[in-house]
Formats: structure tokens, C-alpha cells, sequence
């Protein structure tokens, strides 16, 4: 290799470190008010990652640039090769920080910012089960457009590789701010729930068992390919209610010839399908007749015409086995909920209907016993009450802005009292001394 050869190749090198040096902390560039901050757990899981990535591509660089004039005698192909490489993963950095940067980003908008932090909590709530069954990830939520929420959870694979610190949950902004928004997003908090307890895994045998023989193996082939977003559905309606089937409704009330579209490629069910099964959990869940004045305003609003309807054999007969699907849900026993059902491990009974509008009548007396309660339980009850026509859209709206805000500001004052009264987070301490070796 020629000495201009190596000089051009350690430039550029050098280049690469002299842009990483560039690529500060979020503590350090992102501007928000304290409530609208990341947890510390999210923050300093995040900022770590991030941290040793970085520290890791320097040592790459460095390695590079001793490689290079320690072998004057390799040729320019293979330097370039190996430059060409380094630059790669240069880039996978920069992909992952931006993927954290535009989620944090958020939270430098008036109120917006705030309402996420609030969402943040709202999640953490609708992930934690009484009786330690995992070790809960932080959540963050962000919001973009479209109409349908998403998740990127905790413990996967990144693009580039490396294993994602935090959940991240992608919130419809069209849905800013209601009880609606409350359905996506314990829906995606579910599918982590889900990961975090083995429950797909642990269904699919007995769905598999139950393909063998009958007229009806078809319908549960098609039950078990939609069984991870069937699972979030049930988180979503166990933890609140009618309310879920509402902001169901809410997503997929879209032309008719996309809610009776039945492609077994597609991981959701039909969307037709999906809100009477929604129906037909609640129903099982929190028996009370809302659940078939539901399914009978959804279907006046989609009526079922045979002739309209492609493979209408395989549709009856996923209608028709909906009851024993449901009933294998409830009862369905993991391994690491240690014997308990899911309907006894999401605590099912708290959410009863008639126990909602009681609680709902007396916040109104003692609005003070709202703040208090858990924001899962406040969604439910706030969406019974809408179900019952004690609650209309502007003062939902209203009442929702105030709790997210007040979830904000307690959070970050609990955290800010704990962080007084214990010893500094050895977390975020080995952070900032990364972010100082880097």
C-alpha cells in the first residue's frame, strides 16, 4: 500500500472518531421541563447502551489505525475492505441513536412532552401484575402518525445489532387525547407482557392440538396464526374493560371491504372478527349486557351479508368456535404465573362494571380519590363511564389532559424524593463515567 494510500485511510479514520466525540448524551442535549423527562430507569438504560456502543466503535477505530501502521506492507484492497467495514458500524451507531433520539425528542414539545411522560406511567401500570411473576422493562412512549399503535420491545434485536434496553411504544397522535388512546396502548404493553411471561409459546401446542380432526381445524389454524395479537387484545381488555373494545372499534373502523378482509397472511384478525371476539372476552370477563349491545351496534355498522363475503365457511367457523377459544384464554395456565390462570393473574375481578360506575360516583363526589388510584383502573372506570353516557368527549379530553399531567408531575417528584433519600444510581454513575472515557 502506498504511504498517500495509508495517509487518505487514517484521515478518514480519524474523521470517524473526531464525529463520534460529537455525539453527546441526551442529558446533555435535549431541553424539557423535569415532568416531561424519562424515568431514571429508561434514561440511564438508554444512555448506557448508547455509551458503550460508542465506546466500543472507538476502540474499533483505534485498533484500526495501530492495524494500519503496524502492516505497511498489506494492500490497499484489504485496507480499504476493513475501513469499509469499520464505516458500517459507524453508521449502525448513528441508526440507533437517532431511533432514540426521535423518541426523546418529543419531549422538548409544550404539554405533548408532558402527556408522554404520563403515557409512560400509564404503561408501567399496565405492565405490572401483584406477585413479582418478571422483572418489568422501563417503557417509553413517543407519538407518530397513522392510526394504529406499535411496539419495539425490550430485549430484542436493534437494527445493527445489540439487544434493545427499553420498550418503546409508538403512540397514533390522532388519538391525543382521549380513552381511546388508553386501548393501543395497553394493547402494545400486552405483546411485551406476552414475551415476558412465554404466553404465546406456552398456547400454541394447545391451539395446535386442536387442528387435529374436526370441521373446524381450519378456523383454528387461523386462531393460532393470530394468537400474539389475540393475547394483547386480552391484556388490553382485562386491564380495562369496555373501554378497550371502544378504542378497538375506534382503529378499524375502516371501508368495508378491509374489515371483512380475511388474509391468512396478516398476523391480526379480520377486523370484523377481532371486535366481536373483543365482545365476546369482555363478555367472559366482566359479564353485563354492554358487551352484546357493543357487537349489535358494530354490526349495524357492518352488517354480515353472505353474498359480500369471501370464504364465508371458514368465517362461521370462526364464529362458531369464538366461545371455546375464549374460554381456553381465561383459563390458560403458564408456567411462570405459578398455577394461576390469566384472568386470575390480571385480576379481573377489580374491573367489574358495576364496581366501575360505584368508583365513578364517588370520584365524582371526592374527585381526589382519582389522582389516587392506579391509571390503568382510572381508564377503566372513566371509560364505563363514557359507556354509560356519564362522560362526553370534551370533558373526557379535558379529564385525561389533567391526569396524564398530574401521572407526570407525581412520578417525577417520587423519583426526585428517592433519588434524596438513597445513595446515588450506580447506573447513572457508570454512565457519566463512560460518557467521560468516550
Amino acid at each position: 500500500m502506498t504511504p498517500y494510500a495509508s495517509a487518505m485511510l487514517a484521515h478518514e479514520a480519524r474523521a470517524l472518531l473526531a464525529r463520534l466525540a460529537r455525539v453527546s448524551p441526551f442529558a446533555l442535549n435535549e431541553p424539557m421541563v423535569p415532568a416531561a423527562a424519562l424515568l431514571p430507569s429508561a434514561q440511564s438504560a438508554i444512555e448506557r447502551y448508547l455509551v458503550e456502543g460508542r465506546q466500543q466503535l472507538h476502540r474499533l477505530v483505534l485498533g484500526f489505525l495501530s492495524w494500519l501502521a503496524q502492516s505497511p506492507g498489506v494492500s490497499a484492497e484489504e485496507a480499504q475492505r476493513r475501513f469499509a467495514l469499520l464505516r458500517l458500524q459507524f453508521n449502525t451507531v448513528l441508526t440507533q441513536f437517532e431511533l432514540f433520539r426521535s423518541v426523546v425528542t418529543q419531549r422538548s414539545e409544550h404539554e405533548t412532552g408532558v402527556w408522554l411522560s404520563g403515557l409512560d406511567v400509564v404503561s408501567a401500570d399496565a405492565l405490572t401484575l401483584v406477585g413479582n411473576y418478571y422483572r418489568a422493562p422501563p417503557v417509553i412512549c413517543y407519538l407518530d402518525r397513522g392510526v394504529g399503535a406499535a411496539i419495539r420491545r425490550a430485549r430484542t434485536r436493534l437494527p445493527g445489532g445489540g439487544m434493545n434496553p427499553v420498550a418503546i411504544i409508538r403512540v397514533p397522535r390522532e388519538r391525543m387525547i382521549g380513552s381511546g388512546i388508553a386501548s393501543s396502548l395497553v394493547h402494545e404493553v400486552g405483546h411485551q407482557a406476552a414475551a415476558l411471561l412465554g404466553l404465546v409459546a406456552s398456547l400454541r401446542p394447545t391451539l395446535q392440538g386442536m387442528q387435529r380432526g374436526g370441521s373446524d381445524q381450519l378456523a383454528w389454524a387461523l386462531w393460532e396464526r393470530w394468537i400474539s395479537e389475540v393475547v394483547a387484545d386480552f391484556w388490553s381488555i382485562a386491564r380495562l374493560g369496555v373501554v378497550s373494545t371502544l378504542g378497538l372499534m375506534g382503529v378499524v373502523s375502516l371501508p368495508r371491504p378491509f374489515v371483512f378482509r380475511l388474509n391468512a397472511d396478516d398476523p391480526h384478525p379480520m377486523p370484523w372478527l377481532r371486535v366481536a371476539l373483543s365482545c365476546e372476552i369482555g363478555n367472559a370477563l366482566f359479564p353485563h349486557p354492554q358487551w352484546q349491545a357493543l357487537l349489535d351496534l358494530w354490526t349495524s355498522f357492518y352488517p354480515v351479508r353472505p353474498d359480500h363475503l369471501r370464504e364465508q365457511g371458514i368465517f362461521e367457523g370462526l364464529r362458531s368456535t369464538m366461545p371455546a377459544f375464549t374460554a381456553l384464554l381465561i383459563n390458560h395456565r403458564v408456567a411462570r404465573l405459578r398455577g394461576r390462570s390469566l384472568s386470575e393473574a390480571l385480576d379481573v375481578e377489580a374491573r367489574q362494571p358495576a364496581r366501575l360506575a360505584r368508583l365513578y360516583q364517588s370520584w365524582c363526589a371526592s374527585p381526589a380519590g382519582m389522582y389516587d388510584a392506579a391509571p390503568t383502573l382510572v381508564f377503566a372506570v372513566l371509560g364505563q363511564a363514557r359507556m354509560n353516557g356519564h362522560l362526553n368527549a370534551e370533558e373526557e379530553s379535558d379529564v385525561f389532559a389533567k391526569l396524564l399531567t398530574h401521572w407526570a408531575l407525581r412520578s417525577t417528584l417520587d423519583t426526585s424524593l428517592a433519588c434524596a433519600s438513597t445513595q446515588p444510581d450506580a447506573g447513572l454513575t457508570r454512565v457519566l463515567r463512560l460518557t467521560e472515557s468516550a
